[in-house]
């Protein structure tokens, strides 16, 4: 009789974060598979765990894993962890699960902390309705891809982000989809755990000036339904709705350029463009 798979949340900071029921399984289980073993031996030696500990990541995550499906077909229950938080998520257990998926082998998961969901609380931005991105591509034309979408994104959204990069990631978003409320979350449930929340050019300003320090999760709030509405219609089209409205000419630009975040130059240059082509 088969075994089975148990995905499990480990803790993302705090050691006391750790589940009973995780806890009873990792010290149940036959085997762990675990994305890195310094890591969770210091969870196992936290609670004195004496399970055997096997390496599984994204650089053996194809081969490694037909082996683990092997050991569960003869009947090993394996438990699957992550450095941190919840397997499957932004991390190679998803490509173990599906190979269980497809062979039939039961699967099951023991629920914990995970990252994205805990700095969407921590942000304060509406958590309704939201998107989770994880780590921006590294490829240009797909990374293109996902920024142009929050051009036009009402959902909030949610992306990691490594230190290093994260100045230079925050000012790709600012100029991809204008100011808009959000939040830099760092080191989550330990000792040194920030949310710093500001717009987004404001953040990306801070980080310019602040070494960020930590993983970070980024939150960025939707679009407006004012906003939402400016993005389908054109300069001049917005301009005439404001005419509309009885705006004196001036203001009706000047609310143009706050809609869209560009200078009342740019929708001056726009609005003469637009004339010159009707003339011609």
């Amino acid at each position: 009789m088969a075994g089975k798979l148990y995905i499990c949340g480990t803790p993302i900071g705090n050691m006391e974060d750790m589940t009973l029921r995780g806890l009873r399984i990792l010290k149940e289980a036959d085997l762990i598979a675990a994305e890195d073993t310094r890591n969770t031996i210091k969870i196992l030696n936290s609670y004195d765990i004496k399970t055997p500990l096997t390496s599984y990541h994204k650089f053996n995550e194809e081969e490694k894993g037909k082996k683990l499906v092997e050991k569960l077909k003869e009947g090993a229950n394996i438990a699957l962890v992550s450095d941190a938080g919840m397997p499957g998520i932004s991390d190679p257990g998803e490509v173990l699960i599906n190979m269980c998926i497809t062979e039939g082998i039961e699967v099951t998961v023991v629920p914990g902390p995970t990252a994205f969901v805990s700095a969407l609380v921590l942000s304060g931005i509406g958590s309704r309705s939201f998107v989770f991105e994880g780590f921006l591509p590294s490829n240009k034309h797909m990374r293109r891809e996902v920024l142009n979408r929050l051009k036009t994104e009402t959902r909030t959204t949610v992306f990691y982000e490594a230190p290093h990069h994260l100045a230079d990631t925050l000012k790709e978003m600012y100029e991809a989809a204008g100011d808009r409320p959000a939040a830099a979350v760092r080191e989550i449930t330990k000792k040194h755990e920030e949310a710093v929340r500001l717009s987004l050019k404001e953040l990306s300003e801070y980080f310019r000036e602040n070494a960020p320090k930590g993983e970070f999760v980024i939150v960025i709030g939707g679009i407006s339904k004012t906003e939402e509405k400016s993005s389908v219609l054109t300069v001049k089209e917005q301009f005439e709705l404001f005419l509309e409205q009885g705006f004196e000419r001036k203001e009706a630009m000047k609310l143009c350029a706050k809609e869209r975040g560009v200078s009342k130059k740019e929708i001056y240059a726009e609005l003469l463009g637009k004339k010159s082509e009707n003339r011609d």
